[in-house]
């Protein structure tokens, strides 16, 4: 009798030993999560994609198999927007600039020299307004892990150098399908021509298009050194990459999986950030072999640019929420007050 109890304690030990094996098992699931951007792979945004793949991998012990898609393979940003938000795509790194027109309060990230350096940017994105823009997110369907850099933006044309605000007179400048730009850019003068990206190079080589604007590194990776001849370094706007989550595949996931994914992206925008800042800095010189004109813009005409402005940046406010915009003049100011 007492060996047939000492048996049926063992069978239930080990049976109970089986099932929590089981449940780790169960917990320790495999995650596959396509991630999609629109940039070349070369670009410091593709080539941080990769090493976010990699950190994941690492910090999940290779459970969380993140595949990047770039280029737009996955599509356009607004479809790759729709597929996040619809639970079709797990993950995507966009531009603001799509993102507001779901959100408008992100309209923030478009308004012309709103920012003078990256120092500014930095502390506005991962201080108390950056994380306040990612809590309006959920109810959109997309979780914002952090802010990634796109960078300033710089114009290129085909025609002559820019080197002054009435240098923009009539050049026909294509935008972003985005209000604030097409505002901005025809108070400047150009003749602004809202396109998506994925047409442009080929209305800039058939002169559809006499000029464009972009951070340096998409100027490059794009090639379009090869159908624009003048580089004007502007500085007109800083646009950061939001790192998405879609909402349904967010809520899969366990507590942990979650804070793993939110080291991820703090871990690659470190890395994103430093390489994007160094080789904007390279790529000028680049294009420069490459046969490009650069200019820079002066601070008077930059003021210009500014007093000129002023009209769309009052209107734009309203629209995004005069309190997001004052907070965000606050933390810029605290920043140049140091």
């Amino acid at each position: 009798m007492m060996h047939t109890h000492k048996f049926l304690v063992v069978l239930a030990t080990a049976t109970l030993a089986c099932h929590g094996t089981q449940a780790v098992a169960q917990n320790a699931k495999e995650r596959n999560i396509r991630l999609g951007h629109g940039i070349a792979a070369e670009h410091p945004l593709g080539q941080a994609s990769v090493k976010f793949a990699e950190i994941m991998n690492r910090l999940s012990g290779g459970k969380m198999k993140v595949k990047v898609y770039p280029a737009t393979q996955l599509g356009s940003e607004t479809q790759m927007i729709a597929a996040v938000r619809g639970g079709v795509q797990e993950m995507t790194i966009v531009a603001s600039a799509p993102v507001a027109t779901i959100i408008k309060e992100y309209l923030l990230f478009d308004l012309p020299l709103l920012f003078q350096n990256e120092k500014e940017a930095d502390a506005v994105l991962d201080g108390k307004l950056g994380q306040r823009l990612l809590d309006l997110a959920p109810g959109k369907g997309m979780v914002g892990l952090c802010y990634w850099e796109n960078g300033f933006r710089q114009v290129t044309n085909s025609k002559h150098p820019v080197a002054k605000m009435d240098d923009l007179y009539g050049l026909k400048l294509r935008v972003m399908q985005n209000p604030v730009y097409i505002d901005s850019f025809k108070a400047l003068g150009a003749n602004a021509i809202p396109m998506p990206f994925t047409e442009l190079y080929s209305a800039m080589e058939t002169k559809a298009i006499d000029a464009e604007e972009n951070p340096i590194p998409i100027i490059h990776a794009s090639k379009f050194y090869e159908v624009q001849k003048y580089l004007s370094l502007t500085n007109h706007a800083y646009a950061p990459y939001l790192v998405l989550v879609s909402k349904i595949f967010w809520d899969k996931l366990t507590p942990e999986e979650q804070a793993q994914l939110r080291t991820g992206c703090y871990e690659g925008r470190a890395f994103q950030r430093h390489l994007n800042r160094k080789m904007t800095a390279e790529l000028v010189e680049e294009l420069k072999k490459s046969g490009m004109t650069v200019t820079p813009v002066s601070e008077a005409e930059t003021a210009k640019m500014r007093e000129r402005l002023k009209p769309v940046i009052e209107r734009y406010t309203q629209d995004i929420g005069p309190s997001i915009v004052e907070q965000a003049q606050r933390e810029i100011a605290e920043v140049r007050g140091r």
